[in-house]
């Protein structure tokens, strides 16, 4: 007997009851530990049902960046907490709030158990279509061609949301150095760690960006572990995060997504339309799009964990 059956339902089980005590738990603290291991769960389950892509995008972004982002706004709601704990909502208002949560949830579930047999999908005329990006990887091929725009508006957002974080930054503090990273104690694990790691990471995420032309990959997990590997060299105080008036950074920051929009619009002219590509040019321009925009996604969330400007010029060895 095949064991595949125990495993999967000892994952649903598990993922359920975390989900339960992150609900039930009455720390914040506690709640994004849960938060982070109900995420590395997700990848389990995402593998198992044959989707490496969202695996690798769940890992990277839903339990990596995501978790630092919640442990530093943690660290700092801690002070207010035991007050908000006592103007907890009311026993009806709670209860309100639990059956919305169930009948969202059993929606959901009887979305996916009432659909029909054989389940609608597109991935025949995506296969058909893939051969003329020249692609081995269908996820690529969709997400740069067949909604190259819907990639583009993702880059593009990223980009508001960075200016949001630091448009809570004080007058005086514009243009400084951002400074919401958590504040390490100095530690000699720590320091060979963020010495060791990031030359491998950096090999992982180039080749998660490389690789995402055929097999399981692409910018957006490769940019996650290269911003993660600068957020480590920062938390170790081996670098300072970069000042937001750097001329050089702010170009990092908009270069892909300008390099998309120049592609998109040569297309008008190469192909008959915005975000085309010629069949002799589509897998080389998908792939310089991704080069490119990888740079400047990683710039961004590393910038986005780091936190608005501040007064204080921050600490490390470099800048």
């Amino acid at each position: 007997m095949s064991i595949a059956p125990l495993v999967d339902a000892g994952l649903v089980l598990m993922v359920l009851i975390l989900a339960a005590w992150i609900t039930a738990t009455r720390t914040a603290y506690a709640a994004v530990v849960g938060f982070v291991a109900y995420g590395l769960l997700m990848t389990l389950v995402w593998l198992r049902i044959s989707a490496p892509d969202v695996a690798m995008t769940e890992a990277a972004l839903g339990s990596g960046l995501t978790g630092i982002l919640l442990l530093g706004a943690v660290a700092r709601l801690a002070p207010l907490e035991a007050t908000e704990r006592a103007s907890r909502p009311g026993p009806v208002l709670r209860l309100s709030i639990g059956l919305l949560c169930a009948a969202v949830a059993a929606g959901l579930g009887a979305v996916v158990l009432l659909l029909p047999e054989p389940a609608p999908t597109l991935a025949p005329l995506v296969a058909e279509n893939l051969a003329p990006t020249g692609l081995g990887n269908p996820v690529t091929g969709v997400l740069l061609a067949h909604r190259a725009i819907d990639t583009l508006l993702e880059s593009v957002v990223l980009l508001p949301a960075l200016i949001g974080v630091w448009s809570v930054a004080v007058d005086d503090a514009w243009g400084r150095r951002p400074g919401s990273l958590p504040r390490l104690p100095a530690s000699e694990a720590l320091t060979l760690l963020a010495r060791l790691l990031p030359p491998l990471g950096l090999l992982i995420g180039i080749h998660l960006l490389w690789n995402g032309a055929d097999e399981p990959g692409g910018k957006f997990q490769g940019a996650t572990v290269l911003a993660a590997m600068w957020v480590l060299v920062m938390m170790a105080g081996l670098r300072q995060p970069p000042l937001i008036s750097n001329l050089g950074m702010r170009l990092l920051l908009v270069v892909g997504a300008l390099f998309f929009i120049g592609v998109g619009v040569a297309g008008i002219w190469l192909a008959g339309a915005f975000l085309a590509y010629p069949i002799d040019l589509a897998k080389p321009l998908i792939i310089a799009i991704e080069v490119v925009l990888t740079g400047s996604v990683a710039v961004v969330l590393g910038l986005l964990l780091a936190g608005p400007p501040t007064r204080a010029q921050g600490r490390g060895v470099g800048s």
